[in-house]
């Protein structure tokens, strides 16, 4: 399903731990790092999209988090013709996405890579709010970038007298977070 202007309709979603650092999901046999994300099925919401996609990615339900907010607007980016399958050549320029911020309220035990039989990730780890933008895909920097900086508000109290997070993303890319990966001997959920 394409918009008019030949974008696809997506969700993000930035999962927050207690400590404030965010999901980071290692695509499947890739050396690429995201957030969970996924397309807006016909007849969807982009909430009830963002709850279906949270299953399917990383095995997780709404009771296991409670919803903080989302990016007011659409957020939108252009894949680079080399990345566009061939069928989609001439009428599809990206996706749109609404990106929603989530705190999870379970335990980490509970977030479950292999949930259906296609997983997307085959790793994560939680890593600090302000992830490294070198390390996302170029052509999603931006989107990245925007969606951090407007669902930041709901993460960090400003300043007094600031109107901005007190908090300024690093540069740099900060390899101590632990990573979590599934094992090859895990059988696939059932769960959808």
């Amino acid at each position: 399903m394409l918009d008019k202007d030949g974008y696809r309709p997506n969700v993000g979603i930035i999962l927050l731990n207690s400590r404030n650092e965010v999901f980071w999901g290692k695509r499947v046999k890739q050396h690429s790092w995201q957030f969970p994300q996924g397309g807006i099925k016909y007849g969807e919401s982009p909430e009830q999209a963002m709850f279906r996609e949270l299953g399917e990615e990383i095995g997780l339900s709404g009771d296991h988090v409670k919803l903080v907010g989302r990016t007011r607007e659409w957020l939108r980016y252009d894949v680079p013709d080399q990345w566009i399958r061939r069928e989609l050549r001439g009428n599809y320029r990206g996706q749109k996405q609404i990106w929603f911020l989530l705190r999870l309220v379970a335990r980490d035990c509970d977030v479950r890579l292999r949930a259906t039989a296609h997983p997307e990730f085959d790793a994560w780890r939680w890593h600090e709010y302000w992830v490294p933008l070198d390390a996302v895909i170029e052509f999603k920097r931006q989107v990245y970038q925007q969606a951090l900086l407007e669902l930041s508000r709901f993460v960090f109290k400003p300043l007094r007298g600031h109107t901005k997070p007190a908090r300024v993303r690093p540069a740099g890319f900060d390899c101590t977070a632990s990573t979590v990966s599934i094992s090859a001997a895990e059988p696939p959920s059932d769960a959808a």
